[in-house]
């Protein structure tokens, strides 16, 4: 296999402070998500991973895991923002007014991201 990752070049991309909040909450959001598809898949909380009886020490809130795999989540995050942009999209914050008490958009909120490319 001559397999040769060739991912979209970001390099120029900047966030701003807004877009680095939204990458945490991305970073919150991909670790719930993972963590609910090992729930769903029969995995449970061990101290250590083990495979054969499906226990994986990750399987904690996001604010408790450790740092390295904190930051696992946010370069998954930050760099899904940074090729949305590169590839010409904006990506404008919510209407807070609108938002649900955990300042979270509400479902059905299209306004909070511009689906429109800039091309």
């Amino acid at each position: 296999m001559d397999y040769k990752p060739a991912p979209i070049d970001t390099s120029k991309v900047a966030l701003t402070p807004e877009l680095l909040e939204l990458t945490e909450l991305l970073a919150n959001h991909v670790h719930d998500v993972w963590a609910r598809q090992r729930l769903a898949e029969g995995w449970r909380y061990g101290p250590e991973r083990n495979d054969a009886s499906k226990e994986h020490p990750d399987l904690v809130p996001y604010d408790q895991l450790p740092e390295g795999e904190k930051e696992y989540d946010r370069s998954t995050a930050f760099e899904a923002i940074k090729v949305i942009l590169a590839l010409g999209y904006r990506i404008v914050p919510p209407d807070r007014s609108r938002s649900s008490s955990s300042g979270h958009a509400l479902p059905g909120q299209r306004d909070s991201c511009d689906g429109a490319s800039a091309r």
